[in-house]
């Protein structure tokens, strides 16, 4: 038999016995409506997709308290309901929250509407690229401690699963996107770490001001007493020491902090008033990259922020893998290696992905136009010395070769599919190589998510036959 959740007294106060409306029956939004049901709230779980998109809903959003409204519109709701929780994909200038404000009905964020619900500590982890490979690594190392671990938010596991699943000495990590900070109301993580900033998701904040005021909302609740963790090696995430009232904890490549993680001579250390104190090679990381040190390093200044053993954290960093759809090994073929790199959805991600290829790689990108300009990732592959051949599909595909060919780098070729990207990537790859799967975009032109389109990948991958077979 299942606990009961370890929720808030304030949250059991200012929701039980009120409506809520959730905006969006995805995963976010089911997780939501079921924490709502939790602290007593009645809910309306509204989505302008009809039932039957929706064949599975949880057990728990058959209860009465819980009316099913699909295929409606969210406005008409509005007079029934006190307050409403909106998942990610609902931009926050969409017209029902314009009109609802109007109305004064409060309107929260999935994420900022777990996190006031919840009774343990929050570490966050922001950034354009990294997230998902630092949340994780986290958890790797609080788990090593002997910590009972939740990672949650953006990487897939929605923060308001996590609240109902855990006790209230137990840890929450939370991947944190810019989506999920258009509200912030009642989040306040104990430590939180700004990794990187790099243009994306410009199709829905327009211009990189609005995008860089989005991150900065990570700390905005944050006081004396809490941890900010930031990349000195990066102006715009190192320049959010000023908008902080928390304590900064730097990590840097470059070396050129007094305090925090750094990385000198292919070491990684932790420093202290200008004493390093080793922690492990850079060799002895599994993850590939000198984006993933960086990674590593932000996971240091986290963990070590908050008293986890520098040997715990050694050990941590030697055992970790990695995740799904980043840089992932699929198999060797002919002698040519495929990796599966899904999750770069921009090109920063993917010239990160790029810079740690040391063979000769066949480049396959292309996918949903978010806006982005490619020029920097067009300069990547023209200066590599490393990709042979650039693979193009989806809607950005003319708009890369178009990039590509003004920086001179002529070795493109657009097909239709990623079936026929795969099987043109494998006549092309040369041995020793790699096929590097690495989109620079989101998947949304032909996939749910860049899960499905990682995996799809690695199916078509898996299906190839040696050459001359």
């Amino acid at each position: 038999m299942q606990s009961k959740p370890a929720l808030s007294d304030h949250a059991i106060q200012q929701y039980a016995g009120k409506t809520a409306l959730v905006i969006g029956a995805a995963r976010s939004g089911l997780a939501a409506a079921e924490l709502l049901l939790a602290l007593g709230a009645k809910v309306l779980l509204n989505d302008s997709k009809p039932r039957e998109n929706f064949p599975a809903l949880p057990e728990a959003l058959q209860a009465p308290a819980c009316e099913l409204l699909f295929g409606k519109p969210a406005d008409a709701l509005l007079q029934r309901v006190d307050f409403l929780v909106i998942s990610p994909g609902i931009p926050i200038d969409a017209p029902v929250l314009n009109l609802a404000r109007e109305m004064g009905k409060p309107v929260y964020g999935e994420l900022a509407f777990a996190a006031s619900c919840a009774t343990q500590d929050i570490i966050a982890v922001s950034g354009t690229n990294g997230k998902t490979t630092t949340v994780s690594l986290l958890g790797e190392i609080f788990s090593q401690a002997g910590r009972v671990v939740h990672v949650a938010g953006n990487i897939g596991f929605p923060l308001s699963a996590a609240v109902l699943r855990a006790k209230k000495e137990d840890l929450l990590i939370a991947e944190v996107s810019s989506f999920q900070l258009e509200t912030v109301d009642g989040f306040h993580p104990l430590a939180a770490a700004m990794l990187n900033i790099a243009p994306d998701h410009l199709d829905r904040h327009h211009d990189m001001e609005t995008y860089i005021n989005l991150k900065k909302a990570l700390f905005i609740n944050q006081t004396g007493q809490d941890y900010t963790i930031l990349n000195h090696d990066d102006a715009q995430a190192a320049a959010m020491a000023r908008d902080t009232k928390a304590k900064v904890v730097w990590f840097s490549l470059s070396g050129g902090v007094t305090h925090g993680a750094v990385c000198h001579d292919d070491q990684l250390f932790w420093r202290d008033q200008g004493e390093d104190k080793l922690i492990c090679g850079r060799h002895d990381l599994k993850i590939p990259g000198q984006h993933n040190v960086e990674n590593a390093l932000a996971a240091i200044a986290v963990a070590h922020s908050l008293d986890i053993p520098l040997p715990v954290i050694s050990y941590a960093l030697r055992v970790f893998a990695g995740v799904e759809h980043r840089i992932e090994f699929v198999r060797e073929l002919d002698r040519v290696r495929w990796l599966n790199d899904s999750k770069g959805t921009n090109p920063d991600s993917t010239i990160k992905a790029i810079q740690s290829m040391t063979q000769s790689t066949v480049l396959i990108a292309g996918g949903y136009d978010k806006q982005i300009p490619f020029a920097s990732l067009a300069d990547a592959v023209a200066n590599s010395g490393k990709i042979g051949h650039v693979v193009l599909f989806g809607q950005t595909a003319q708009k890369i070769k178009d990039a590509l060919t003004e920086a001179n780098y002529l070795h493109t070729t657009l097909v239709a599919s990623l079936e026929d990207a795969v099987l043109l990537a494998q006549s092309l790859a040369k041995a020793p190589g790699n096929v590097l799967f690495s989109p620079a975009c989101a998947s949304f032109d032909m996939f749910h998510d860049y899960e499905q389109r990682g995996k799809a990948f690695k199916h078509l991958v898996l299906l190839l036959n040696p050459k001359g077979d």
